[in-house]
């Protein structure tokens, strides 16, 4: 049997949504929108959302960091999916209204494949030794990013196997400030976390060039919000388009029992991404010694640039740039 990677699972909404079409969007690749009700979803009042910690949910790509080949290594993540024939009669079945789970399938024949390494998320349950699709026909799952890999080459850039760290952006220790350093990456074991950057999700927060990119990761949970609205649509609302902090893609409420809740700005009616966010118009300090390492950073590694910004401070993190 696989080893089984980190929790991957989709996220409940704040609030009970409702799916809507947009008859003027018959062109568009998803012709309705999922918005929220002002009904408090039930599994958000189960996990306790009056007294969960509110963190900044940030737009990136999904990665987890865990062992392979006996070390710590950056994984990618990588949903398995029905080809083209097992896909059209699951969305026949799901179009006649039956329950999913009773969908019959066939491991062998109806996915496409995936690499040996795949693994599939902890969340994935099991039928006789194979993974189980979720309500999409999908199966979570993660990959090992190789150095040097094509395929994952922004994942490849924010990691160094050498040295062993990882390219990271969380708070400084004087508030209001950033920090991006290199993090050991066996101190983010079993955590999952955001790739950000120039290629990722049409780059949202304006970060590097096409020709000098930059990508960082961020810790799940890393951005917590100090001045969260009440668990009020309307206040919600107020706070997304009246305040700073509020030029954010969502938030996700962090529960006492591990359970996670998501709002997105999109549950709202609100637009996303936005000219100016939250994230990338804070003050950002670089603290990359490259004494500390007993190794050589290739010159056009995001490594050697940062190591060469070691000590250097910005006004907002958008403004970050190497020179040459």
């Amino acid at each position: 049997m696989r080893r089984r990677g980190a929790v991957q699972r989709k996220l409940p909404c704040l609030f009970v949504t409702e799916v809507k079409e947009e008859p003027s969007a018959k062109r568009q690749r998803q012709p309705f929108k999922v918005l929220a009700t002002e009904t408090l979803n039930e599994k958000a009042l189960e996990a306790d959302i009056y007294n969960a910690i509110p963190t900044e949910k940030v737009d990136g790509t999904c990665c987890y960091v865990t062992t392979y080949k006996g070390r710590p290594y950056l994984w990618a993540r990588l949903d398995r999916r029905p080809n083209k024939q097992a896909e059209k009669r699951f969305k026949q079945f799901l179009y006649s209204l039956e329950d999913c789970k009773e969908f019959i399938w066939n491991f062998e024949e109806d996915f496409k494949p995936v690499p040996d390494t795949w693994i599939p998320a902890k969340e994935v349950e099991f039928s006789n030794g194979n993974p189980l699709p979720d309500e999409n026909g999908h199966m979570p799952g993660w990959v090992p990013v190789e150095k040097n890999s094509k395929q994952y080459c922004w994942h490849s850039s924010v990691v160094n196997y050498e040295a062993e760290i990882a390219l990271v952006l969380k708070h400084h220790a004087d508030p209001g400030l950033l920090e991006i350093s290199p993090v050991p990456l066996a101190e983010l074991l079993e955590q999952t976390l955001e790739l950000i950057g120039t290629n990722i999700n049409a780059n949202p927060y304006g970060l590097g060039s096409r020709k000098q990119p930059v990508h960082l990761l961020v810790p799940h949970g890393a951005f917590e919000i100090k001045n969260p609205p009440s668990l009020n649509q309307n206040d919600i609302l107020s706070w997304f388009e009246g305040c700073s902090e509020g030029k954010v893609e969502g938030i996700v409420w962090h529960c006492r029992d591990g359970c996670l809740i998501k709002l997105h700005r999109h549950h709202l009616g609100l637009c996303w991404p936005l000219a100016e966010t939250y994230l990338n118009s804070q003050p950002v300090v670089v603290s990359f010694n490259r004494n500390d390492y007993d190794c050589d950073f290739g010159p056009k590694s995001l490594f050697h640039h940062f190591s060469n910004l070691d000590g250097q401070r910005f006004d907002r993190l958008k403004d970050i740039k190497f020179d040459g």
